[in-house]
């Protein structure tokens, strides 16, 4: 089941395309994420996605800003919502679903599920489900790029609560005393599960406010303009590529949905929702693209036809197999050690 769909973007991608084709390649990308986390959001209230699922549809122009800003062998690392990274950064849509399904050929052999998607292959190393926890990796792989001196940049991205975690500090700490070259980029969208960050934080702004601690540059940015976005992570990925140290980046967004496909997130005031949803990260970048003289018709087309390509998709993933028995032990142990483990 191949069909050539992606999202993937890279910085060579829109190099020396004219405006409105760059808005266009956003757009698209950004519809083809939503359209997919549509039709996973449909398949597991159907049943057919098991174990928790963690959308982020309303956070898709972080993960396509960032991403189009990115040579291709540049590194990124998320959290448990993390569908939209992978996507971004080039990680096929098919492979996701059938991982998401349970199925042979899913992007980590059917067996990781939503909280554990990963496309070494597309630098993207991994959704990881322990909050905070994945900060010292993202540290860890920018120091393997310092010692080995292959100017790439790691992007790791982490939710408003992990700001409230050790790690984040501790990643942040070491990050700023070796100067490596690593972006952390919150992504704020205002709960941390069911919990306002407001409430249980003693700055109006957890990670930027926090950043100066450590003698970093903070940047905000409007988490739902991906233009913005992508400004902010050019020149976020330029500073730390060029030796100038860690960046912070709190980019504010929020998520449409719950915190996973089982909240019906009523918790939210309604008044909230809906003045969020006017900002819609689609709606924005349609207004704007529009503005630099794409077609209206043109854009307003993609994300009817991205649906069908990924209904289509769901339904060729439904009807693949499972994961053979025998798999169950392998890609376990990095030394090959099942053998003696068990």
């Amino acid at each position: 089941m191949t069909t050539g769909l992606t999202a993937g973007l890279t910085l060579t991608d829109l190099d020396g395309l004219p405006p409105p084709d760059v808005d266009l390649a956003l757009y698209r990308s950004m519809a083809l994420i939503r359209a997919f986390e549509e039709r996973v959001e449909v398949l597991y209230k159907q049943g057919r996605v098991r174990g928790p699922a963690h959308l982020a549809m309303g956070h898709e122009a972080i993960a396509v800003g960032f991403a189009s800003a990115l040579r291709a062998d540049d590194r990124s690392i998320g959290t448990y919502r993390g569908h939209h990274h992978a996507l971004a950064r080039g990680a096929s849509p098919e492979a996701v679903m059938l991982e998401l399904l349970g199925r042979d050929g899913g992007i980590c052999a059917g067996k990781g599920g939503s909280m554990h998607i990963a496309s070494i292959g597309h630098g993207y190393m991994g959704s990881h489900a322990i909050v905070g926890a994945h900060l010292p990796v993202a540290a860890g792989l920018a120091w393997a790029s310092q010692i080995l001196g292959d100017d790439r940049v790691t992007v790791c991205f982490f939710g408003d609560g992990a700001t409230n975690i050790g790690a984040f500090h501790e990643a942040l700490n070491l990050a700023a005393v070796w100067r490596l070259p690593v972006v952390f980029v919150c992504e704020n969208n205002g709960y941390m599960e069911y919990t306002p960050i407001e409430r249980v934080t003693a700055v109006a702004r957890p990670a930027a406010d926090r950043a100066p601690a450590y003698g970093l540059t903070a940047l905000t940015v409007d988490g739902n303009d991906v233009l913005a976005v992508r400004g902010v992570a050019l020149n976020a990925v330029a500073a730390a590529r060029s030796g100038g140290g860690p960046v912070v980046v709190e980019a504010r967004t929020y998520r449409l949905g719950g915190h996973s496909v089982a909240d019906a997130a009523t918790y939210r005031p309604a008044d909230e929702v809906a003045a969020w949803r006017e900002r819609d990260p689609l709606t924005t970048h349609r207004e704007a693209a529009t503005a630099h003289g794409v077609d209206p018709a043109e854009i307003d087309a993609l994300l009817p036809g991205l649906r069908e390509q990924v209904a289509a998709l769901a339904r060729d993933a439904l009807a693949a197999p499972g994961p053979a028995a025998a798999g169950a032990w392998t890609d376990m142990w990095s030394d090959g050690s099942s053998a003696w483990r068990n």
